[in-house]
């Protein structure tokens, strides 16, 4: 199981926390420095059962002076979206966990992690990449 974090972030913050108590085995990955290609967030995307519009933080400064909220939110414009996040991780909704069984959850509440750690299976301790 691996976990985009934030480490600013009081959710990510959270979700690591309840990771932790659950004694749940993870890794954690600080998407702001270690930048997901478009092809990881395609995969991302594809096991979030999600759109890129769908995951992104719209409210940001960047996505303001992209002029985002404008954005066509159909398949031609999918390839747009995307290329944004990769060249702006900021935009990216956060935390996301991706489980043992292929998928993934936004996981910014207590339930949404849960589900993910009823997804995956082993236990031990946390690593941080």
């Amino acid at each position: 199981m691996e976990i985009w974090i934030n480490p600013a972030c009081s959710k990510c913050r959270s979700a690591i926390s309840l990771l932790d108590a659950e004694g749940a085995a993870y890794t954690v990955r600080r998407y702001l420095e270690d930048v997901p290609s478009e092809a990881e967030i395609r995969e991302v995307l594809e096991r979030l059962g999600l759109e890129p519009w769908d995951i992104t933080r719209t409210q940001e400064a960047v996505a303001k002076e992209l002029g985002m909220k404008e954005w066509a939110r159909d398949p031609a414009s999918r390839e747009r979206w995307v290329a944004a996040l990769a060249e702006h991780p900021r935009l990216i909704q956060r935390p996301i966990i991706t489980a043992e069984d292929g998928t993934a959850v936004v996981a910014r509440t207590d339930e949404a992690v849960r589900n993910a750690l009823g997804r995956s299976q082993g236990e031990g301790s946390s690593t941080a990449v």
